[in-house]
């Protein structure tokens, strides 16, 4: 695949990804992949996130950037034919994008995604049926990427981060639910222009390489040891919980919601919904 020496740029943003990305589509609008998208154990936030896109919207990237073969919430088949046409896509060059952890307690009955001929198909056969064909495999949010709430304790269906399961390189993308641009940008990046540079758990540093606390709004605050003692006070929120030092993302540069808000902004500590040991870990979420 072409590289483009851009790309290697730490300071690219991802509009900057998918601008690139969208002029490649123009001069070569063939070059698509197929994608199949599978929620596993999880509350399906990612998917959600997807839709909610702007830079490209949902529609841009089911028209132009890939061949959506799979996803229960978005395709138009059901039932046998639905899961037909994930089975005729693994003799295929396709990504696999999961979401959600995977059940493994019972053989994974405790997650059935399809019935085919009769045979109830687990999460767990599903990932790793197709994830030992996929060119790429993302998991996408937290729970698919580390565990995350679906793993969290009791954890009684036995649920697991995706690489748990298939053994092989997963590119993560976390986050509860991942930023739209994250995932949009991160199926950019490896589609028109190769594997994106990872950190040392597996994801893209463009999103993931500095922490919260770094780029925070609030930072100076922290450097002079001014903290607020009450939610809505607008001095540094560590001393109330925030998990921004040991989380690493772009949320304030980046921002959600259209690009108008995110938690600190709004006067709410960081929960670290991105960090690996979220949510068990990082409870409290708020202390006094």
């Amino acid at each position: 695949m072409e590289s483009c020496p851009m790309i290697h740029s730490k300071n690219l943003t991802a509009k900057n990804i998918i601008a690139l990305a969208k002029e490649k589509v123009r001069q070569s609008p063939s070059e698509k992949m197929n994608l199949v998208w599978l929620e596993a154990t999880g509350c399906s936030g990612n998917i959600i996130s997807l839709m909610d896109g702007e830079n490209p919207d949902i529609a841009y990237f089911l028209k132009d950037m890939v061949r959506l073969r799979y996803s229960n919430s978005l395709m138009a088949a059901e039932g046998e034919a639905a899961y037909a046409q994930f089975l005729d896509t693994l003799s295929s060059e396709f990504m696999l994008v999961v979401e959600g952890a995977v059940a493994t307690k019972d053989n994974g009955f405790y997650n059935i995604i399809a019935s085919h001929r009769g045979k109830r198909i687990t999460a767990l056969e599903a990932v790793k049926t197709a994830g030992e064909k996929a060119k790429y495999v993302l998991a996408v949010g937290t729970c698919a990427s580390h565990g995350g709430h679906s793993a969290a304790k009791p954890n009684p269906s036995g649920s697991v981060s995706v690489d748990q399961v298939l053994e092989r390189e997963v590119i993560r993308v976390p986050g509860c639910p991942g930023h739209p641009d994250w995932i949009t940008g991160t199926i950019a990046h490896i589609i028109y222009f190769g594997k994106p540079e990872l950190d040392d758990k597996n994801r893209p540093k463009i999103f993931y390489g500095i922490s919260i606390h770094d780029r925070c709004t609030r930072r100076s605050y922290f450097d002079r040891g001014v903290f607020a003692r009450k939610l809505g006070d607008k001095e540094c929120m560590f001393k109330l919980g925030c998990r921004g030092p040991v989380t690493k993302t772009d949320c304030p540069v980046r921002q959600w919601n259209g690009y108008v808000n995110w938690p600190i902004k709004d006067n709410t500590p960081c929960i670290g919904c991105a960090q690996e040991r979220f949510p068990d870990g990082m409870e409290p979420f708020v202390r006094y």
